[in-house]
């Protein structure tokens, strides 16, 4: 799936400051990437059921500089987002055992102007130098370091600083899809889910049940290009669910709303510098994106092939990663797609 020039001035939309606005971004922000409800004003009393990863960045000496914008200017945030396996007990810590649970790793650009955001899926597969550790598979990062050695490792794929993580558990995405009634999405492929039962998904417009959903994000062995296809089937499930909560069905109905926060927290984990005043800054800036201003595309890849005792990786293109750097450091992802392999 799915660049603003370094000249082009900013745009002097209106910002809508009301609650509806704010709530609505910061919906949109995080269900795309993440399956996370931030509902500002709601949280004053449900914070505590959001869980806090408490050291989840490097030593400053191993990271990119952050990023000086000029006076009166916001700077780009990146935001490290990983999606985990399902628990099997949502008593437990999310982050525990998360190391063997990584399962989707997305990188949210918003860029300084605040008028949109890109999303990058990274595949678990791919093969990249972990730091200390040599090259291996990038989830192997958590295994081998937990949140901190994942950050590290993604910001020198990017070489730039990530700002914020998010950890979402699967379970997120049945829960907001049954609070939403179900979400809608325009299926490229047919296809039938092995897990947890056999599913059939037909090709076209079909509407997806919280169950449907989660296997629906899940499935790659029914696919002849594995996890190519689920990392293209995740981005279109977030894309469609975004559109959904960002519905003036959705915005105009505070029971639904309700019902998303309570979906969503008990599977939601962030680093413990976002918090509520953060959340409420970054929504009133973003006040006026809306679903249709929020793209994805994946990583540059090379094909696949096999490494380390035979285990099926994702080659990285590295040339092409230059330039998804570059347009990193000078804010320029905004219609940014890479070719196939």
């Amino acid at each position: 799936m799915t660049d603003a020039l370094m000249d082009t001035p900013r745009r002097d939309r209106p910002r809508k400051k009301s609650r509806k606005g704010l709530i609505a971004i910061l919906i949109a922000l995080v269900l795309f990437i993440g399956a996370i409800v931030f509902i500002a004003w709601s949280l004053f009393g449900r914070l505590g059921d959001i869980e806090t990863i408490d050291n989840a960045f490097p030593e400053e000496s191993l990271r990119p500089a952050a990023v000086e914008p000029p006076e009166g200017e916001d700077a780009p945030l990146n935001i490290l987002l990983l999606g985990s396996d399902t628990r099997a007990d949502t008593s437990t810590s999310l982050l525990s055992d998360l190391g063997s649970r990584a399962d989707t790793i997305m990188v949210a650009h918003i860029p300084s102007d605040r008028d949109s955001v890109q999303i990058m899926s990274i595949m678990r597969d791919s093969w990249v130098e972990i730091p200390g550790h040599g090259n291996a598979k990038v989830n192997a990062a958590m295994a081998y370091g937990g949140v901190p050695l994942m950050v590290q490792t993604v910001e020198g794929l990017i070489d730039q600083r990530i700002d914020h993580v998010a950890v979402a558990d699967f379970n997120g995405f049945k829960n907001i899809t049954d609070a939403l009634g179900g979400v809608t999405v325009n299926n490229p492929r047919a296809f039938t889910a092995s897990s947890p039962v056999n599913i059939p998904f037909e090709a076209g417009e079909i509407t997806l049940t919280g169950d449907e959903a989660l296997a629906f994000v899940r499935e790659r062995k029914s696919f002849s290009d594995g996890d190519y296809s689920r990392v293209a089937n995740q981005q279109l499930f977030l894309q469609s669910m975004a559109g959904q909560v960002l519905s003036r069905e959705t915005m105009t109905n505070p029971g639904k709303l309700s019902d998303l926060i309570g979906a969503t927290t008990p599977y939601v984990a962030l680093d413990n510098e976002l918090g509520l005043t953060k959340m409420i800054q970054l929504g009133s800036s973003m006040s006026s994106t809306r679903a249709s201003d929020i793209s994805s595309f994946t990583l540059p890849t090379n094909g696949t092939g096999r490494e380390g005792g035979g285990q099926s990786v994702v080659y990285v293109d590295w040339d092409e990663l230059e330039n998804v750097r570059t347009r990193f450091a000078e804010d320029d992802l905004v219609g940014y797609e890479p070719a196939a392999y």
